[in-house]
C-alpha cells in the first residue's frame, strides 16, 4: 500500500512539471472564421476572441488571415479577472503576434486608468519581440506588432498595471513551438 501511494505521489509530481498543452504555428489549417459579415467581408469589430481585422491590429499590421494559436491565459489581480492573453499565427505573413482583451468587468468596477504591454517572447531568442505599451489607458484592445519568430518557440505575455499599482499582473499562453 505505501509503495503504491509513493509510486501516486512521484506520478502527480511527474505531471506538474510537464506542460499541459502544445501549441504549434502553422499544423493544420485555420480555423473557419466567425466573424464573416452578411457581404462576405470581414467584420472590423474588436472582440474578445481578437479579431485581426479590427482597426487596432490593422494599425499594429496584424495579417488579416491571423488565428489563435494555443490556449487562452489570464491576466488575474488578486480575485479579480482582468485581461486575456492570446497568441496569433499569420500563416500568409509568417509572423506570430501577442493580444491582450481588457474584461469588461474589469473596466467597469474602476475608475482609474491602466498600463498595457503586449508582445511576444522567442525561447530561443531569449527576448520580447514585437513588444508594445500603452500607458494610462482605458482601452480595452491591444495588439503587439509582428514578430517574425515562426521557427521559434514562443509565448504571448500580456501585463496590466493599475496606474496606483508598482507592480503589473501578469500572463503568459503556452508555449507553441
Amino acid at each position: 500500500m505505501r509503495t503504491r501511494k509513493t509510486l501516486i505521489a512521484a506520478a502527480a509530481c511527474a505531471f506538474t512539471l510537464v506542460p499541459a498543452t502544445f501549441a504549434s504555428a502553422g499544423t493544420g489549417p485555420a480555423p473557419a472564421s466567425d466573424q464573416q459579415r452578411a457581404d462576405g467581408r470581414k467584420s472590423t469589430v474588436p472582440s474578445a476572441a481578437g479579431n485581426p481585422a479590427s482597426t487596432k491590429a490593422r494599425a499594429a499590421q496584424v495579417c488579416a488571415d491571423a488565428y489563435q494559436i494555443g490556449e487562452t491565459a489570464y491576466i488575474d489581480s488578486g480575485t479579480t479577472r482582468v485581461a486575456s492573453v492570446k497568441q496569433f499565427y499569420s500563416p500568409k505573413c509568417e509572423e506570430n503576434y501577442g493580444y491582450v482583451w481588457v474584461w469588461d468587468s474589469f473596466r467597469d468596477q474602476t475608475n482609474m486608468d491602466w498600463d498595457v504591454t503586449v508582445g511576444v517572447y522567442s525561447f530561443d531568442q531569449d527576448k520580447y519581440l514585437g513588444q508594445r505599451t500603452w500607458r494610462n489607458t482605458r482601452g480595452q484592445e491591444f495588439w503587439s506588432s509582428p514578430a517574425d519568430t515562426v521557427k521559434e518557440c514562443t509565448t504571448a505575455v500580456g501585463f496590466v498595471r493599475h496606474t496606483s499599482h508598482p507592480l503589473p499582473a501578469q500572463a503568459t499562453t503556452d508555449s507553441s513551438c
